[in-house]
Order: structure tokens, then C-alpha cells, then sequence
């Protein structure tokens, strides 16, 4: 495992100068809201979503009911569920750490699995593994230095938050440029735009996924079988 860590580090910086700055941002918002490092260690190791992070932390601290909160974070991650679909074959068979694959499955870890190859002599289950542990433990770092920073400083975060959005319009042109079927990328772009337009902005997300998540699932046989051939 160390063997497949070291090689497949290099896969990860992208993630590594992302997570790193939005995770302290989220450990000064932490501690700003009256937490310390350790909520920021634990939230960061069991829950592991920045932007579902930063929603619980202002929910509670606004005073938000549990099923409320629980609610709101379901339909944030709603997105996962067409991130699993293209996922399944990946994971098949992938032997004992795939729960915490299907755990760890970030959108910056979907962009690299989903794109890269395994490095010569590390196994897929080995690089997928090494690959979402990284991207882990850069969250757990910088969430826990952050919290212990905002717990002593007084520190202007003013725009920081913009770093994962940047992080991940990178990793969306990558993932543009390697592969060659573009009709996916097009109707979760589409789609949510047309939903957008009709339904307007405070309606428009649910119909959207609903939307992208059933033409996916009617083409999925058609993009299958042209990736085979």
C-alpha cells in the first residue's frame, strides 16, 4: 500500500493545493462558530464533504432542526448518484475497501479515477485506494490546521471559498479533454439549463437531476457498448 501511495501521489496534487486552503478555511469558519480542532478532525473523517461540512456547521449554528439538516444535505449530495452510476463497473469486484471508496468518492477524487490509469505495477483497487486516502487525509490536515489557526488568529477569509470552485473547473476541462464522448458532459450541462429557464432558479435542481439521472440511464447501454467497440 505504501508503494501504491507514493506512486499515485503525483495523481493527487491538483487535490493537494485545493483541499488544503478551502479545509483551513472551513477549520477558521469552525472555530469562528465556537468549535475546536477536534469537531474539525472528526467532522472531516466521518463526514468528509467540503461543501456538506460548511452547510451542517451553519445550519446548526443557526439553529436548524436535525431532519431539516439531514434533508438539505441529502439533496446537496443528490449529485453522487449519477457520480455511483458511472462508477459501478470501476468498482466491481474491487475487493474489501470499496465501502470506504464509495465513501471517499468526492467530486475532485470522481474527476481523477474516472480519468486516469493506474500506474505501472499498482493494481486498479490499490490505486483508487491510495488516490482517496490522499485526498483524505489533505482535507482532515487542512480542516485541523485551520481550526487550530482560527482558535488563535484573527484571520480574513474573505474569498478563499472560490479555491474548490477553481480546483474544480480544472478538473472539468481534464476530464473534457480525456475522453472522447462528450454527450454526457453536454446533457448534465444542458439539461439543468433548460430546467433552470422553465422552472427558474429556486426550482430548478431536483427536475434537473431527475432529469440528467433518467436520459443517463436510457443512453447508458449505447455509451457502453460504444466503449467497447
Amino acid at each position: 500500500m505504501i508503494n501504491a501511495i507514493k506512486k499515485s501521489f503525483k495523481y493527487s496534487l491538483p487535490v493537494l493545493f485545493g483541499y488544503i486552503p478551502l479545509g483551513f478555511a472551513f477549520g477558521i469558519m469552525l472555530a469562528a462558530k465556537g468549535y475546536g480542532p477536534e469537531w474539525a478532525f472528526f467532522m472531516s473523517v466521518f463526514i468528509f464533504s467540503g461543501t456538506g461540512q460548511y452547510l451542517i456547521v451553519s445550519l446548526l449554528a443557526a439553529g436548524a432542526e436535525i431532519p431539516y439538516v439531514i434533508l438539505i444535505t441529502f439533496l446537496l449530495h443528490f449529485r453522487y448518484f449519477f457520480y455511483g452510476l458511472s462508477m459501478i463497473d470501476r468498482y466491481h469486484k474491487i475487493g474489501k475497501t470499496k465501502w470506504y471508496l464509495i465513501f471517499g468518492l468526492t467530486d475532485e477524487t470522481y474527476a481523477i479515477l474516472s480519468t486516469e490509469k493506474p500506474p505501472e505495477g499498482i493494481s486498479r483497487a490499490a490505486f483508487y485506494t491510495a488516490v482517496t486516502f490522499l485526498n483524505h487525509c489533505y482535507w482532515i490536515i487542512g480542516s485541523v490546521l485551520g481550526a487550530v489557526a482560527g482558535s488563535v488568529l484573527p484571520i480574513n477569509t474573505k474569498g478563499i471559498d472560490f479555491v474548490m470552485t477553481a480546483l474544480f473547473s480544472v478538473l472539468v476541462v481534464e476530464q473534457w479533454k480525456a475522453n472522447k464522448n462528450h454527450i454526457p458532459a453536454l446533457i448534465g450541462f444542458v439539461l439543468p439549463i433548460i430546467s433552470l429557464v422553465i422552472l427558474g432558479p429556486q426550482h430548478f435542481l431536483i427536475p434537473a437531476l431527475l432529469a440528467v439521472s433518467a436520459t443517463l440511464l436510457c443512453l447508458r447501454p449505447k455509451f457502453e457498448k460504444e466503449e467497447r467497440i
